[in-house]
């Protein structure tokens, strides 16, 4: 039965699709089987009224996406960030599609704060509002609690919404299934995978303490940097399905005009912008990854303010590094330090030539210097990056594409605000001062001690296991061959390059340890 309903409601989906002629676009329809053309023309005759074709596919492809409701609206953002699978034309076009829903009765919202929180809303809050903003999962209330200081935002999950979206994902596996079966070229782009992370992502985001505790992450990261701030999360009104913070009494930063007219320099408030974003993912690794407009507000300080923490992006220690070689290499027009860093990390097949790579790299770099500041776009650079790196043999890292999406979305704020932005002029100084820490003989003291240190850690567990594991031994009277405390060490080189020679010393006290005991 649960197969069934997940046809159908599979069907009413492409329903709705063909409706707005974006099941199998015209555009697209000489590329596609003819029995898919013809499943898809039998679909629209039941649309009563035949296909609403307004604009272009992508504009056809957000409204049929925006019709179909939250699941569907968030798996269009989550393809926006999946170009090889929808093309770059449809990801950059999905790029628009906005997170706003109806909003859900104010009585239904505070049902569900009184049993998340074991007591009747009225009896935690003096005043709480209509709502004020809807997304797809989650609506967000204005409020005066009672014995805190100040208003709060309280955001409330949808009544429903696991249910919901749990149904539209078992159809979701189940389109992915069929197109691995009927479309063996589909399996390259392992679209079973996709709906795994996009299932992972959602839960993640339907759980609003693990939101309150990428905001509490990112307050911590960021508390010593001037001009931005990060809203208290008021953990004791704070559980799954509701999530409270500090009110932030701001302007959002969606109208540069009204901007001006109050007295704000919106050139310093771009380059904020763009600043804190490269701060986040290379110092931290750990950056907001929806950065748009309704989500950055600027108070009476002036003070850049962020909020919605659904969407994380996280860079490891070799994507931080490698991304700062990339960005440092073009500001120097330095090619082939750009190409070395690429092979450096093993991203590029190592049979190719770096000097051709430079060459490739020089290509997309030179279009880019020199034109005016307007034209001048990070984003897109990294964009042909990839293009130019998929030619070389590189495979896609998710963290760099997170990254670059996110990009677009923090340099388009930031033309908005200042149309002439010279993006990577504000970029220099977070790049350069990250090089400079990164790469000083203080940083690089620091990063072998705490290479020492980890090493110590493991040659002091590998012994203590040792220990364990002969006097085990000597007890059952059981002989340790030679090759097991290989195999054990076989296993721990793969864990980890890092301590390669601590994991050896180790192996071999356990052989000697074990042999003692036993002899």
């Amino acid at each position: 039965m649960g197969q069934a309903a997940a046809f159908l409601r599979l069907v009413r989906a492409a329903r709705v699709f063909a409706r707005h002629d974006a099941l199998i676009p015209p555009e697209l329809r000489d590329q596609v089987p003819w029995s898919a053309r013809f499943g898809a023309g039998l679909l629209k005759l039941t649309t009563f009224g035949g296909a609403r074709r307004e604009g272009a596919i992508g504009q056809r492809f957000v409204a049929a996406l925006g019709e179909l409701g939250p699941s569907y609206v968030k798996l269009g953002q989550f393809l926006a960030t999946r170009p090889d699978i929808v093309g770059k034309q449809l990801a950059s076009d999905l790029t628009a599609l906005q997170d706003r829903m109806p909003p859900f009765p104010l009585e239904a919202a505070k049902a569900s704060v009184a049993e998340e929180l074991g007591r009747p809303a009225d009896d935690i809050f003096e005043r709480f509002s209509e709502p004020l903003a809807a997304a797809s999962i989650a609506q967000v209330h204005r409020a005066k609690a009672r014995g805190i200081e100040g208003d709060v935002a309280v955001k409330v999950l949808r009544p429903n919404i696991e249910t919901r979206f749990r149904r539209d994902l078992e159809s979701f596996y189940l389109a992915a299934r069929i197109a691995e079966r009927l479309a063996p070229a589909s399996r390259r782009l392992r679209p079973v995978a996709f709906v795994d992370t996009l299932a992972a992502s959602v839960k993640e985001e339907m759980d609003l303490r693990m939101e309150a505790s990428a905001a509490a992450e990112l307050a911590e990261r960021t508390k010593a940097d001037p001009g931005f701030r990060v809203p208290r999360i008021a953990w004791e009104l704070t559980a799954k399905r509701v999530m409270t913070s500090e009110w932030v009494d701001a302007m959002p930063l969606r109208d540069a005009a009204l901007l001006k007219a109050k007295g704000f320099d919106t050139h310093r408030l771009a380059t904020a912008v763009i600043q804190n974003f490269l701060t986040q993912a290379l110092r931290d690794g750990f950056f907001h990854a929806d950065m748009h407009q309704g989500n950055l507000f600027v108070d009476a300080k002036g003070d850049l303010v962020v909020v919605d923490f659904g969407i994380m992006g996280r860079l490891d220690p070799v994507m931080r590094r490698f991304m700062a070689d990339v960005l440092y290499g073009f500001l120097q027009r330095d090619y082939k330090a750009i190409a070395e860093a690429h092979f450096a990390v093993g991203i590029v097949a190592p049979d190719r030539s770096v000097d051709a790579f430079a060459q490739a790299l020089r290509a997309v770099g030179e279009r880019v210097f020199g034109r005016p500041a307007r034209e001048i776009s990070m984003a897109r650079l990294l964009q042909q990056l990839f293009e130019i790196t998929d030619m070389f043999g590189m495979e896609m890292q998710p963290q760099l594409v997170w990254l670059q999406k996110t990009m677009v979305v923090v340099e388009g704020v930031a033309r908005d605000l200042d149309p002439d932005h010279n993006i990577w002029e504000s970029s220099r100084p977070v790049v350069e001062r990250w090089m400079r820490e990164t790469l000083s003989p203080e940083a690089r003291l620091r990063g072998a001690a705490e290479g020492l240190g980890d090493f110590g850690r493991t040659l002091q567990t590998i012994i203590r296991e040792a220990g364990h594991a002969a006097a085990n031994l000597a007890q059952s009277g059981v002989r340790l061959h030679p090759d097991s405390a290989m195999m054990i060490a076989d296993e721990e080189v793969r864990r980890t390059r890092h301590t390669r020679i601590a994991i050896w010393i180790g192996a071999l006290a356990l052989l000697v340890v074990a042999l003692r005991a036993l002899f």
